[in-house]
């Protein structure tokens, strides 16, 4: 394995466990990814549902894995910094191939992943996490490994009764080899901060609305943010205000508001090779 790959990695943990909120902004294709990076992110990640839509699909693993690893390789071809890729279910019904789909993405530069659980029974994603954690062994690519617990976000069983679940299945996870505990659809700072304090793992959080700053998420004990496909939806949002205001006044406010990047800049942010 590639020692540069393996300190970007290592350097990627590291965040997770400085005493500081690491801020991972979600990507969709490269551009985004290296405006981000320039921007001053430390580390990048990507979004299913923005990905997705950049190559023209709906989310929910509908991207074939091979069109997901394009788009991985694209993104680590022009950035320098860490890159974690959602991996939704792993692509795959079995540990050995969500295996065989993480091996992929390492070779296309990855140093991580996010992998939930959904509606799935917790004890298959378990196996799926250790089947990722023997690649990472024998490869020597300490991959991190982010287990998203899907109890919140989908609304799973009792209302009372999700903070004892979503903690059972992080122990669990943990216990399979997991490295960072992901809760999306967590808003209440009560809630966090009871699944920050009792977690064994480093908690990462999603945007919403409604969810504390990124300042406060730090106190609360967060150790990442992410932002989900926000970014890529707010994009979407801004080319069709641009579309709708020139096809229907022939105006330009709304793209001219917002063009601060010149054609000169973004030629200067790619490599030619």
């Amino acid at each position: 394995m590639d020692s540069r790959q393996i300190e970007k990695a290592e350097t990627f943990r590291q965040l997770h466990h400085s005493g500081k909120i690491l801020v991972l902004l979600n990507v969709w294709d490269a551009a985004s990814a290296r405006i981000f990076e320039l921007a001053g992110a430390s580390a990048i990640a990507t979004t299913s549902s923005g990905l997705a839509f950049a190559n023209g699909y709906p989310d929910g693993q509908r991207i074939s894995r091979d069109r997901l690893v394009a788009a991985v390789r694209a993104i680590t071809r022009v950035v320098n910094i860490p890159v974690s890729v959602d991996l939704e279910a792993g692509y795959g019904a079995t540990p050995e191939e969500v295996r065989r789909t993480v091996a992929a993405i390492a070779e296309a530069g990855a140093i991580g992943m996010n992998i939930e659980d959904g509606s799935e029974p917790p004890a298959l994603l378990a196996g799926k996490i250790g089947a990722i954690r023997g690649f990472a062994s024998e490869s020597g690519l300490p991959m991190f490994i982010n287990a998203r617990v899907d109890v919140y976000l989908r609304g799973i069983g009792a209302a009372e009764n999700r903070l004892e679940e979503t903690m059972r299945r992080i122990r669990m996870y943990a216990d399979a080899g997991a490295d960072g505990a992901f809760v999306p659809g967590l808003t209440d700072s009560s809630a966090i901060a009871t699944v920050a304090r009792q977690s064994p793992l480093p908690l990462n959080v999603m945007f919403l609305p409604g969810l504390p700053t990124a300042a406060e998420l730090e106190k609360l004990g967060v150790a990442r943010l992410s932002i989900g496909g926000a970014g890529a939806l707010a994009c979407m949002s801004h080319a069709r205000r641009i579309a709708q205001e020139l096809l229907e006044s022939g105006t330009y406010d709304a793209m001219l508001s917002s063009l601060t990047i010149s054609h000169g800049e973004a030629m200067k942010m790619f490599p030619a090779d």
